[in-house]
């Protein structure tokens, strides 16, 4: 890979672009550096109008060339183009029901910096000044200008702004979340559903850079799913996208809401733990159920493998749907797979269209930091797309 030879400050705003330079800039963000005749052949442009468009971007220190190490047909020696990564400084954060994990990055999602704290209280106003704490601490560990804050949450959100319902954090109300964290952090936010922001994480700068079609499987206290289709993070009308929890499945297994034998109900963290200790006599949390069942305790065991059963269904419908280039499952419960990958990979099987070929499925545990790195990816493509909305 070619080295940057050297970084330049960004002179020009990424929102400021014209759609084909923006085409340009965010092509060599995501998948840069690249030699000026890939770039016009991913772009579909000539050699003639791309250099039109990139010439200004390198003027103003928006692209970088860097070191020569291809050459042309000619023999010309020709420049790869780039980002300059540091230039700019991006805060993630991921807010569960107890803690928040913060994180600076650069342009590409790299994470420079981490932070946690305890909230207070989950009212919103506890959740606000935790954050802007938590912003001003970041701020001095980014050593750079600070472009704008992403905030991955778990509930339902509307255009990145407000977040409708946020069961974890018990709110039951609309909260014009990213307003309040604009206001009270100074900062251009954004608020996205965190398993959401979490495949914006994985489609632009992780295993599924440079896919079309993705596909997120989460599993823990709940069990979310983000989808991308055609290079666009899917989204629902009511902020609901990817919500896949409630999913009929099969057993008897009731989730809070009163669903008989949903997916909540056999994957979730406290269903398993709950299961499990209804078999065994006494309370389990969900290590220990896995614990149990790794020691071949039989009804943990069986608990244990439904999971897995019921995990790959969930995998085969969902590619049935999209049939995607990927599948990642992730989440602080995908313990099970390890004691379950048989199963998982016995119902993927049985219930993929077989006319669609296998899809790729990769168990990728991550932790929170890496939950609050997509929060930092979804201000990312916000700011160099300038909005608000679901991304290409």
């Amino acid at each position: 890979m070619s080295s940057v030879a050297q970084e330049t400050p960004v002179a020009a705003d990424w929102p400021a672009l014209d759609g084909s330079q923006q085409r340009v800039a965010v092509e060599v963000l995501r998948h840069g550096p690249l030699p000026r005749a890939e770039l016009a052949r991913r772009l579909g442009l000539s050699a003639g109008s791309l250099t039109r468009l990139t010439r200004p971007l390198v003027d103003s220190g928006l692209l970088v060339e860097g070191s020569t190490d291809v050459h042309t047909r000619t023999g010309r020696p020709s420049l790869p183009l780039d980002v300059a990564p540091s230039a700019r400084r991006f805060l993630g954060m991921k807010i569960t029901g107890d803690t928040l994990f913060g994180v600076v990055t650069d342009m590409r999602a790299t994470v420079l910096a981490e932070h946690t704290v305890p909230l207070p209280a989950r009212d919103p106003a506890a959740v606000v000044a935790t954050a802007a704490a938590a912003v001003e601490h970041l701020r001095s560990a980014a050593g750079g200008d600070v472009a704008g804050l992403g905030v991955g949450i778990g509930g339902f959100v509307r255009e990145r702004r407000e977040v409708a319902r946020a069961h974890y954090l018990r709110w039951d109300h609309t909260v014009p979340l990213a307003d309040l964290l604009e206001e009270a952090a100074g900062l251009p936010s954004v608020v996205e559903n965190d398993v959401r922001a979490l495949t914006v994480a994985e489609h632009w700068f992780g295993p599924g850079r440079g896919m079309h079609s993705l596909v997120v499987i989460t599993i823990g206290v709940g069990v979310g799913c983000g989808i991308v289709v055609h290079d666009r993070l899917v989204e629902g009308a009511h902020g609901g996208g990817g919500s896949i929890g409630h999913r009929p499945l099969f057993g008897w297994g009731v989730c809070a809401d009163g669903h008989r034998g949903c997916a909540h109900a056999l994957l979730a963290s406290d269903a398993i733990a709950g299961a499990v200790a209804q078999a065994v006599g006494h309370p389990v949390d969900h290590a220990e159920a896995l614990a149990l069942a790794r020691a071949g305790q039989p009804a943990a065991l069986r608990v244990v493998r439904d999971g897995g059963r019921a995990l790959g269904l969930l995998v085969a419908d969902i590619a049935n749907l999209v049939d995607p280039e990927l599948v990642i499952l992730t989440g602080d419960g995908i313990g099970l797979v390890d004691l379950a990958g048989a199963e998982l990979d016995a119902a993927v099987l049985e219930n993929r269209n077989q006319d669609a070929g296998p899809t790729p499925v990769e168990v990728r545990p991550f932790p929170f930091t890496e939950w609050a790195r997509g929060g930092a990816a979804v201000a990312i493509q916000t700011h160099v797309l300038g909005t608000a909305g679901a991304a290409a």
